[in-house]
């Protein structure tokens, strides 16, 4: 050994190893497994029993800088080889046998020199013990009746093992005898049997002695159990909550059962305790002055169990937050025994201990002289953190008040602190007042001490909600800071916030003629922007549903949430600045973009002037954006209009708004859909507001009207009529590529749906100053040719007419506003996914609002029932009819083959691909409704005539109940539109009305001169018209009826109330009585439904109703293809 003077100590060593492998070095070293050692010039060689018969030899260098050991490097034949726990036991013995000689060191005060081996590995042990937990818990004892006490009673007795200190839990019985004892037997029965056979247990017993038969893995043989591990501290809370659990004393060979009170909390410190002139570190409870029992009762359950004298409950200790409480027990247990007479030893751990912090745990064993301060003022300490487990997250804080650097926990007992100074060891006097005054004020601002699984060594301070943290951490905590407290936010807390400089909107395009622009709206954190548009994305999908649309209208200006930046910082934003951003801005309810902006169509410049006025950003770029905006925002409303010199008519009230709104849509460069129900004037306030801007002088290009080919008559009559003043052309004909060329030179151009594609050529070599489509829904496929072209053509303002926008599906509104707007609604695939498919299949309402908003302000759409009060009644009558005989059979017959087929074919290919095969059955089995004689199929069996005469088809319960129902009609001198889907059908009833010499007229696709035959229906000179439901459900003008009859249901309700606004429409002076003829119990009936549904939707959607699922089931197909009743 080096005769040089070095310094090591036990710290040193243990700062050179892994903390296992020094624990495990020490075992070995107090094992003397260590068999020899040589020390020679700071290089050792020695030898060390392993496992088993192994002996491993080790070569250690020992590195000194100035006189105290840097490095250890030390070579080993074990399998680890190098630093393992076999060289650090052979220091640890160096260092315990020469502890005391001058050439080895000991601490710089020497304290190490007066500790013995065992004296300085406890305390070492003591310094690694650093980190885990248990908890408290709750409730009254239970008393027994004497009847119990008499009959016998289930107990559980405690009671230690000969010669060990295990501690056994055993289920009993317990009598009192004549002299009032308590007499006690152990139950030698498995629990099982003995649950089976004791009379005297009473209902609660059981549940005991299964929690206990869990606790022994359910054995058969075994009536007695150790409790430890979370398990057996349930079980000892359960048994001593229920007043059964007992202390069986066995000294002297006499059994004494003492029955134990629980405590819900078993307060206890530590003292040492003087035992034949050597000091014990015993534990001491505080409810009294006296030490627990020689061998203390603590119990290794999770957490840990104290067994008083009397007394049980959950052991906890005050200022342990150094130490898990099951180390630190262990420890106690093994504490070395300090002589009294050593006073040299006891000095030396008193130091070490106040080295180390423990002095407010761990009673120092001997008395250190210090100098009495009363003069340090006590500062309030506030650890604030956070604990996150898989299932939630915790936030606390934890109080402790600081003397300068001696700090006293905040249950700490006591009312002084010690600590070595610069001028030796001081004992500093404790402020209680102050400290309790302290907690009051935590208790003011809404914290309350409570247990938090995974942290119970410390009194956690907790706060309600969210919201109360973040009103503590932005308006309570700077108070605080302000009085002096010392605040720690931890790494993990969620509330330490940073400030918010600024909001800013920022506005992005790719040039000056772009319909589009990004918008990225942000926050400044620390002089650096950051983009909230993920932040919140991120939000609203980890708790959707505090963020519908509802949740946040109720949120008060005043709150806040809690929002995580990308560099884990934390912000706190008001609801005040966010809630118009959630509101305005409906996209970022399932926007799944994770960039940082979001691309907007220019015409959501409208949305920015709502964002500028109520959350006060600060805006850079877009000033385009930003001026058209700011019109908007000052837009007062939709001025009236005076009707211009040249229109030909009188305009009613709600005719003039809706030319006013067509006119604030091209002054403010926007598209909408004029959706005003059928008959209530469409075609006339269109015809003038062209007409207002040709007399304005703004149209310098001509407008072209696209309408079906049914409608080409009566808008051109319609504008030499009511604006003669207008220039108007009619491309229809065969003639009509001769037209092109005047295309420029006149007002208004008139095109058919048909026609649009053929001449899409000629057409789009020209601008036009308006683009209207009349009838719109015939674009409601926008892959069709004549929708793709009308999105070709050229036009500065596009308008829409129809009084059905939304017929079967919310499919056809998108292609409607894809012409008008392309991008307001999205593309369709993002539409269908974000719209279409949550609206119509799972009734979203959420979705259904924002939609509803967002077109709101781009669709004028009056009923008659709101707008045209004078109207006279329209009464809507049902009229069943039941199928009877050989059409009754034909339908059965039709409808078991139909069945079979769509149902083969939907098992091999799903409803969605065996659509050809669903409409023709749906086909034929109408047509059996209508007339038998309409189906061509095989089965359809035909009747012998009554005359014996050839074969014919079943009569027709339907035709026949039509006939009867004409008769009386006419009779009445009333004047009827029948309306059918099947031409075919017509034809029947035409030659049926033939047979009984009835005037009629019909008006099919193929008629032609339609505008003769409406005029002689509309002047008297015939009674009966019969019409195609698709030829003239739409743009006719036939107010002379009275009566209108729908034949057969037709899938689409909008197409059925079309073609009643034939003569339920303005001009119309007479009630009109509308008949829908259903053949009862058949599909007809199954329409009827769906034509419910499709209704709701567009009603949901137009009129802002409530939405029910449109979509045709496999459930409703079930029931289309039900047997007759």
């Amino acid at each position: 050994m080096s005769s040089k003077k070095r310094h090591f100590s036990l710290d040193d060593l243990a700062r050179q190893f892994p903390h296992e492998v020094f624990i495990r070095g020490i075992s070995y070293a107090t094992e003397n497994k260590v068999r020899g050692w040589s020390f020679d010039n700071d290089f050792v060689e020695s030898e060390v029993q392993g496992s088993g018969r192994n002996i491993y030899a080790q070569e250690i260098e020992l590195v000194f800088e100035n006189g105290k050991l840097e490095a250890v490097n030390g070579s080993c034949s074990c399998p680890v080889e190098y630093n393992c726990k076999h060289v650090a036991a052979v220091l640890l013995n160096i260092l315990d046998h020469h502890n005391k000689a001058h050439a080895l060191p000991g601490h710089a005060d020497g304290n190490d020199a007066a500790l013995g081996f065992n004296e300085q590995k406890w305390l070492r042990e003591l310094e690694f013990a650093t980190h885990e937990s248990p908890a408290p818990a709750s409730v009254a004892d239970t008393e027994f009746t004497k009847d119990d006490l008499e009959d016998g009673m289930l107990i559980f007795s405690l009671s230690t093992v000969s010669g060990s200190k295990e501690v056994r839990l055993i289920p009993g019985k317990a009598k009192q005898n004549a002299k009032g004892d308590l007499k006690y037997t152990k139950l030698s029965l498995a629990v099982r049997d003995m649950m089976k056979s004791a009379s005297f247990l009473q209902e609660t017993d059981y549940e005991l002695l299964a929690l206990f038969n869990m606790c022994t893995m359910n054995s058969f043989y075994y009536s007695h159990y150790s409790p430890k591990g979370r398990m057996g501290a349930v079980l000892l809370d359960r048994v001593a909550k229920a007043g059964k659990l007992y202390w069986l004393n066995t000294e002297n060979k006499q059994n004494h059962l003492s029955r134990l009170a629980y405590q819900p909390l078993q307060q206890a410190h530590l003292a040492w305790q003087e035992e034949n002139d050597y000091l014990r570190l015993r534990w001491q409870l505080d409810s009294s002055d006296t030490e627990i029992p020689a061998s203390p009762h603590i119990l290794p359950t999770e957490p840990p169990w104290l067994i008083g004298q009397d007394s049980c409950g959950e052991l906890h200790v005050a200022a342990t937050s150094k130490f898990p409480l099951p180390a630190l027990i262990n420890l106690v247990q093994e504490a070395p025994l300090l002589a009294v007479g050593r006073a040299e030893t006891r000095q030396a751990m008193a130091n070490r201990l106040l080295d180390m912090g423990l002095q407010n745990l761990i009673p120092l064993p001997a008395e250190l002289e210090a100098q009495l301060r009363a003069d340090i003022r006590m500062r309030p300490v506030l650890e604030l953190n956070s604990l996150t487990t898989s299932s939630a997250c915790t936030d606390y804080a934890l109080l402790r008040f600081a003397y300068e650097d001696a700090v006293a926990e905040s249950e700490q007992p006591g009312d002084h602190l010690l600590r070595r100074g610069q001028h030796g060891l001081e004992k500093i006097l404790r402020d209680l007042p102050a400290e309790q005054s302290t907690k009051q004020t935590l208790q003011g601002l809404g914290f309350q001490a409570q247990p938090v699984a995974g942290h119970e060594k410390e009194l956690l301070l907790c706060l309600p909600d969210q919201n109360a943290w973040l009103n503590f951490a932005t308006k309570n905590l700077p108070e605080l800071i302000s009085q002096g407290w010392d605040i720690r936010p931890q790494d993990d807390y969620r509330y330490d916030l940073q400030e918010v400089e600024d909001w800013y909107a920022e506005v992005d395009e790719d040039n000056q003629q772009s319909v589009w622009f990004e918008l990225e709206l942000g926050i400044v954190v620390n002089q650096a922007k950051i983009s909230l548009l993920p932040l919140l994305v991120s939000l609203i999908r980890q708790a959707p549903q505090d963020f519908s649309l509802q949740q946040v209208n109720q949120r008060a200006d005043d709150e806040q949430v809690l929002l995580a930046l990308p560099d884990n910082t934390r912000v706190a934003l008001p609801y005040a600045r966010i809630k118009p951003i959630l509101l305005i801005l409906g996209e970022l309810y399932f926007n799944e973009q994770q960039g940082d902006k979001l691309r907007l169509p220019m015409l959501d410049a409208a949305r920015l002037a709502e964002l500028s006025a109520t959350t006060h950003l600060r805006w850079i770029g877009g000033e385009r954006q930003q001026s058209f905006g700011k019109r908007l925002a000052e837009f007062g409303g939709i001025n009236s209009i005076t009707p211009p010199a040249g229109l030909q008519a009188s305009l009613r009230d709600y005719q003039k708004e809706g030319v006013a709104w067509m006119q604030f849509l091209r002054e403010y460069q926007l598209a909408g859909i004029l959706a005003d129900d059928m008959g209530l004037g469409k075609t006339i306030q269109t015809l003038t507001h062209i007409l207002m801007e040709k007399e304005a002088g703004r149209l310098t290009q001509p407008a072209l009207v696209v309408a079906p080919t049914s409608l080409m008559d009566n808008w051109a009559s319609e504008a030499q009529r009511f604006t003669p003043d207008l220039r108007v052309l009619v491309l229809q004909g065969k003639d009509r590529s001769k037209l092109f060329e005047q295309i420029p030179q006149v007002d208004l151009v008139l095109t058919t749906y048909a026609l649009l594609p053929r001449d899409e050529e000629a057409l789009r070599q020209y601008r036009y100053h308006l683009l209207i489509l009349d009838e719109a829904q015939y674009i409601k496929n926008a892959q069709a040719k004549a929708s793709q072209t009308a999105s070709l053509l050229q036009a500065n303002h596009r308008l829409c007419l129809t009084g059905t926008p939304l017929q079967n599906h919310l499919g056809e509104l998108w292609s409607q506003f894809n012409f008008l707007m392309p991008g307001l609604l999205g593309d369709i695939k993002s539409f269908t996914k974000d719209f279409q498919h949550p609206i119509e299949k799972l009734g979203d309402s959420q979705r259904h609002a924002l939609l509803t908003r967002r077109i709101k302000p781009f669709l004028l759409r009056r009923t008659k029932d709101k707008v045209a009060t004078e109207l006279p009644a329209k009464t809507e009558v049902l009229r069943h009819i039941e199928l009877s005989g050989a059409q009754r059979d034909l339908y059965e017959t039709v409808r078991l083959a139909m069945d079979e087929k769509v149902r083969e074919e939907i098992a091999k290919k799903g409803v969605a691909r065996s659509q050809i095969v669903i409409l023709d059955a749906l086909l034929k089995l109408r047509q059996v409704c209508c007339d038998p004689r309409l189906v061509k199929i095989t089965g359809a069996k035909a009747v012998k005539s009554a005359k014996g005469g050839k074969d014919k088809m079943p009569p027709s319960a339907k035709l026949e109940e039509l006939l009867a129902m004409i008769d009386e009609l006419l009779a009445e001198g009333r004047k009827i539109l029948v309306f059918s889907q099947f031409t075919s059908m017509l034809a029947l009833i035409a030659e049926a009305l033939t047979e009984k010499q009835l005037r009629f007229a019909i008006l099919t696709g193929d008629t032609e001169h339609r505008g003769e035959v409406v005029r002689r229906f509309q002047e008297g000179d015939i009674p009966l018209f019969l019409i195609s439901l698709k030829a003239g459900g739409v743009g006719l003008n036939l107010t002379a009826a009275d009566t209108v009859i729908h034949y057969d249901p037709w899938w689409n309700p909008a197409a059925e109330n079309q073609a009643t606004d034939r003569a339920w429409r303005i001009g119309q002076d007479k009630p009109v009585f509308v008949y829908r003829l259903i053949a009862k119990g058949t599909l007809e009936e199954k329409i009827q439904d769906m034509q419910a549904k499709k209704s709701d939707l567009a009603r949901a959607i137009l009129d802002q109703g409530e939405i029910a699922s449109v979509q045709l089931t496999a459930e409703d197909l079930q029931g289309i293809f039900e047997p007759l009743n």
